[in-house]
């Protein structure tokens, strides 16, 4: 029996299996490094605003370009963008391109409307829309509070009763003439 335990823990064998796992694990370590390096290079290249050359289809790549669009006002190229990427996302992704959706919109409306508050044909709309944004994003998500607290904001701006003026109310809410369904 104790020769048999010295056949299969020899010297020579245990110094190869050693040597082995050293080169197998130096292996993994320089492509996890390189990995990292890529990641930041991705990284530095997204902050400057420049198009990634790495990883250019990747869900990531694809989300921080249409963030990106929306910080230079681009909002119907991210919009399409937001909106392609819904298929192949996570349920948190789908929340966070909503949300970013939903903010577009609020964005759009909030420069329609200027500082004059009360709401008009083609913002109503665009707040309708930011809340319809927020609300999906709050069903994949409830615990995300800056959409909550940009729900209640596009909530505090619409009119309470969407009806078009009939009554006898001074804001008889907003008559939505010829605003197309759906993306602007």
């Amino acid at each position: 029996m104790a020769l048999i335990t010295k056949n299969i823990f020899s010297t020579k064998k245990l110094t190869w299996l050693f040597v082995i796992l050293l080169i197998a694990s130096l292996g993994i370590f320089i492509k996890q490094f390189i990995e990292l390096k890529n990641i930041q290079v991705f990284n530095q290249n997204i902050k400057e605003g420049k198009s990634p050359r790495m990883f250019l289809n990747s869900f990531e790549a694809r989300y921080a370009t249409a963030y990106w669009l929306t910080t230079k006002e681009r909002y119907k190229e991210a919009s399409l963008l937001f909106s392609n990427l819904l298929p192949v996302a996570s349920p948190s992704q789908k929340a966070a391109i909503h949300y970013n959706t939903g903010n577009i919109f609020f964005k759009r409306a909030l420069a329609i409307n200027g500082t004059d508050m009360t709401v008009k044909n083609e913002t109503e709309y665009l707040f309708r829309q930011a809340k319809a944004a927020y609300m999906l994003s709050i069903k994949i998500d409830n615990q995300a509070w800056d959409v909550k607290h940009n729900l209640d904001r596009v909530l505090m701006i619409l009119p309470a009763n969407p009806a078009p003026g009939v009554g006898d109310s001074e804001s008889p809410g907003l008559i939505l003439g010829n605003i197309p369904v759906g993306l602007p």
